[in-house]
């Protein structure tokens, strides 16, 4: 299978949260960043981020996208039926307790999700950039609208006016699993909005220009913890030396 076409769009993005067994993060980083990264790639999709959880030294957090769904059960097929990863999935799956922690996305609005540019990526050995980027995960009840519509028309405009134009947005993906071989949560109706930071503590100054502007205060984070179904969760990440989001 040909690699993806740097100019197409990606319209379907899992979201992979591992849990690791303790002290085994930084082994797989490498394993993932060497062995993992162009290899997947030369099947069809694009490895976008990945990341240590600041929150979590057992976690590790990564996206990759694809064009369509369709696109997404070929690359898939191809990559683990493959050599690369019958090479290396038995160490790989020796440092995890969990990967089936995974929302299926795909743009919240037009434009608003990432492009492929894997020609850009840093090469192996490259130091982790000291940056953080933020995704906060937002759950609704399922079926419901209202609170996908808040973020697009209320938040992500007030973001970019307080200095942290997110990155991308996404929603939940309802089309089924086409590779039933890795399960997703399913029964989600999740918003994720990523934004890009020079640290923690911009992050932190982010965050309380947010909470203290008027109609954030006032208006619209009010009206989604309304709506939502359960307290929006934000993942503080720090990309790897090869993410191409950082």
């Amino acid at each position: 299978m040909p690699p993806i076409d740097p100019a197409r769009h990606l319209a379907v993005i899992e979201l992979r949260q591992y849990t690791l067994r303790p002290g085994r993060r930084d082994g797989l980083i490498d394993l993932f960043d060497r062995e993992l990264v162009e290899s997947q790639e030369e099947q069809g999709m694009v490895v976008l981020g990945q990341f240590r959880d600041l929150d979590d030294p057992d976690r590790f957090v990564w996206l990759r996208g694809f064009p369509d769904m369709a696109a997404r059960h070929d690359a898939l097929t191809s990559f683990y039926g493959g050599p690369v990863w019958a090479r290396h999935r038995t160490e790989a799956n020796a440092a995890m307790t969990d990967s089936d922690d995974v929302l299926l996305l795909r743009p919240l609005t037009e434009g608003s999700g990432f492009h492929a540019a894997p020609a850009e990526r840093p090469r192996p050995g490259t130091p982790a950039p000291e940056r953080l980027v933020s995704a906060t995960v937002w759950s609704f009840p399922p079926g419901r609208s209202f609170g996908a519509g808040l973020i697009r028309e209320g938040l992500l405009p007030l973001l970019r006016g307080t200095g942290a134009a997110p990155l991308a947005a996404y929603a939940t993906e309802t089309a089924p699993n086409t590779f039933s071989r890795l399960p997703v949560r399913t029964g989600e109706n999740a918003v994720v909005v990523l934004s890009s930071h020079p640290g923690e503590d911009a992050h932190r100054r982010h965050l309380a220009a947010l909470r203290a502007h008027r109609v954030a205060r006032e208006e619209v984070l009010p009206a989604l913890e309304r709506e939502q179904a359960s307290a929006p969760r934000t993942l503080r990440l720090a990309p790897t030396g090869r993410s191409l989001i950082s």
